[in-house]
């Protein structure tokens, strides 16, 4: 996931892009998509996401960019708001 966002955010420059509004986008877009459980040996849960075809991909960076939109017009770290799509 955060290749994707690295891929998307660099198409953005004005976007800030700090730690805070990183973790802003991929939380948003984490919340939005369908998570996939697996347990491992030890009894411990853990999410992955399954980006095995090219909608599940699509889907992805759709929620990114919906992220990145939304994070753009009210950044919580202080940056000024943008308008990116």
């Amino acid at each position: 996931m955060h290749r994707d966002y690295d891929r998307l955010r660099g198409t953005f420059p004005a976007f800030c892009g700090c730690d805070t509004c990183k973790g802003d986008v991929l939380v948003y877009a984490l919340n939005r998509l369908s998570p996939h459980y697996v347990s491992t040996r030890a009894g411990e849960i853990l999410t992955e996401l399954s980006l095995q075809t090219d909608q599940e991909r699509a889907r992805l960076s759709v929620v990114l960019l919906e992220g990145l939109r939304k994070v753009g017009l009210a950044p919580r770290c202080g940056a000024k708001p943008i308008q990116l799509i």
